[in-house]
């Protein structure tokens, strides 16, 4: 006899029954459905593609992607069956291919690279001219060399959140009249009792990239996103995801939060202020779609430390914390206080 499984529509972990309530628990987001609620949500995922069509495309992602094991740092590179990886792009140690890949790792959707190799490193380049107090060789060409087109994993949420929010607005009004000035001040109660709908909301499902980093390269253009196929791997890497949409839940939860408290102030208008007395905010349904997105990525050793470098492969944003020489650093400001010292005693000498 088969097993049943119900998964959360919001964070896909497993859903246990509540006998006081009647209904179907989260444990790790903590919502909350009737059974009816779970039927259907799980009945319009699983209708939603052919078991033929996806068993095919999972098959095929087994037999042309290959998985390299880094053992130095833990790292697992995909690549697709005619590139070789040579180094890990983390800790730039060694690779060793340890199989193929499994098909459920297959994305459903990509989008592909861009930005060619030769506009990255100019970006790149440009960028860290700025940089006075960086390493000499965190701008030489053998580092330059490690700037590696990746394709990072991400899960990308479309989320269905009930608002309530309720405040109270205040008017004030001054005038003048005769010798006395007059304020008025009038209250009013603020409610606001919205659905909210929050579409394209990423976050890498990869543990070894900064979170913070993948954000400041967003926003990606999701028009261009395209059915996935092994061809878009050809000449490039891929992360294998090791955070499942029940891990990446609570980032998306504060992000779906975050902007639909946004939506709801910014339809308040006509105040002189407002007080907030309650704000809820429930996501009751999430759709989930797994995609690859561009990136092209470095990584720096400093002094035992990982400095990590990112650019949009589509758009060309570009983030990092590039590492700081403290050697030079002291010297500029040497020769700096130097120099002001030399100038105050000219100064001085002219005074007198």
């Amino acid at each position: 006899m088969e097993s049943i499984e119900y998964k959360c529509p919001n964070c896909n972990a497993d859903l246990k029954f509540n006998p006081d309530t009647q209904k179907l628990d989260c444990e790790f987001c903590m919502s909350s459905f009737t059974i009816e609620e779970v039927k259907n949500a799980c009945a319009e995922a699983e209708n939603s593609i052919p078991d033929e069509v996806l068993e095919e495309e999972q098959q095929e992602f087994e037999e042309h992607t290959n998985l390299y094991h880094c053992k130095s740092c833990g790292a697992e590179i995909m690549a697709d069956d005619q590139q070789t990886a040579l180094f890990c792009y983390y800790c730039h140690n060694p690779v060793i291919l340890s199989g193929k890949m499994g098909g459920k790792y297959r994305p459903s959707k990509v989008i592909g690279f861009k930005l060619n190799r030769d506009k990255a490193v100019q970006l790149f380049k440009n960028w860290v001219a700025k940089r006075r107090f960086v390493p000499d060789d965190f701008k030489s060409e053998q580092q330059i060399e490690k700037i590696t087109g990746l394709y990072v994993p991400f899960w990308v949420a479309d989320c269905k959140i009930k608002a309530n929010y309720h405040g109270t607005g205040k008017k004030i009004r001054s005038w003048s009249s005769g010798n006395y000035r007059y304020t008025e001040t009038k209250e009013f109660r603020v409610d606001r009792c919205a659905d909210v709908v929050m579409q394209g909301i990423p976050a890498d499902g990869e543990t070894k990239i900064d979170d913070l980093l993948m954000e400041s390269i967003e926003p990606y253009d999701y028009k261009e996103l395209q059915p996935f196929s092994m061809s878009y791997l050809s000449g490039f890497f891929a992360d294998k995801y090791d955070v499942d949409e029940a891990g990446v839940f609570p980032r998306i939860r504060d992000r779906a939060t975050a902007a639909s408290r946004k939506v709801i102030k910014d339809s308040i208008t006509g105040y002189n202020s407002v007080v907030v007395m309650s704000e809820h905010y429930d996501i009751l349904k999430t759709d989930w779609s797994y995609m690859m997105l561009p990136v092209w990525f470095m990584t720096y050793r400093y002094n035992d430390q990982i400095y990590e470098f990112a650019i949009n492969g589509q758009t060309g944003k570009l983030a990092g914390t590039p590492p700081l020489n403290k050697q030079k650093l002291f010297r500029f400001c040497t020769i700096l206080g130097a120099g002001i010292s030399v100038a105050l005693y000219l100064l001085g000498g002219a005074m007198f």
